[in-house]
């Protein structure tokens, strides 16, 4: 992932306005988008940990697999295209959950949220994903009560939004 790719960038109301490149981006704390992919198993989540050189939330653990929106992109065109990348999860089918709109002191950004559903192999990217596994729905939210347990702020917001919706 090069700081010199061009992402879309959008108002805080949630329409693309232009592009920049990642860096600057980042710098100015500009409005973007994500496609955000939570890979499902009968009752589990695929649950993973960034590695320790990422952009932002180093380190930190996910549930969400996804990234940045690019320049002339869609949402569901990332969303496909960052599952294949990240997880080597390719052709099936993703559902919309959701969109939130997240302000965050690192972040500004439109999350596009899907659901897959997946039973077969996991191959993860190596330059972005340090650690990968399941966990059942309720072993995430154990975790996730854990104030201590390095989280993804975004993507705690996200998972508890759909958490909210699953009851």
């Amino acid at each position: 992932m090069a700081n010199d790719e061009l992402v879309a960038i959008y108002s805080a109301d949630g329409v693309v306005t232009g592009a920049a490149t990642r860096v600057r981006m980042r710098a100015e704390g500009l409005w973007h988008a994500c496609g955000a992919i939570l890979v499902r198993s009968g009752d589990r989540v695929h649950v993973h940990r960034r590695t320790d050189d990422k952009d932002v939330f180093p380190g930190m653990h996910d549930c969400w697999a996804g990234g940045v929106v690019a320049a002339g992109e869609t949402p569901l065109e990332c969303a496909r295209r960052e599952l294949a990348e990240e997880l080597g999860i390719l052709g099936v089918p993703l559902s919309p959950l959701f969109t939130l709109s997240v302000d965050l002191v690192h972040t500004r950004i439109h999350l596009f949220a899907y659901e897959a559903w997946w039973d077969g192999d996991v191959v993860l990217q190596d330059e972005e994903i340090a650690w990968g596994g399941w966990m059942t729905v309720a072993e995430l939210r154990a975790k996730l009560s854990d104030p201590a347990w390095p989280f993804v702020p975004d993507g705690r917001i996200a998972i508890e939004e759909w958490f909210r919706r699953q009851s």
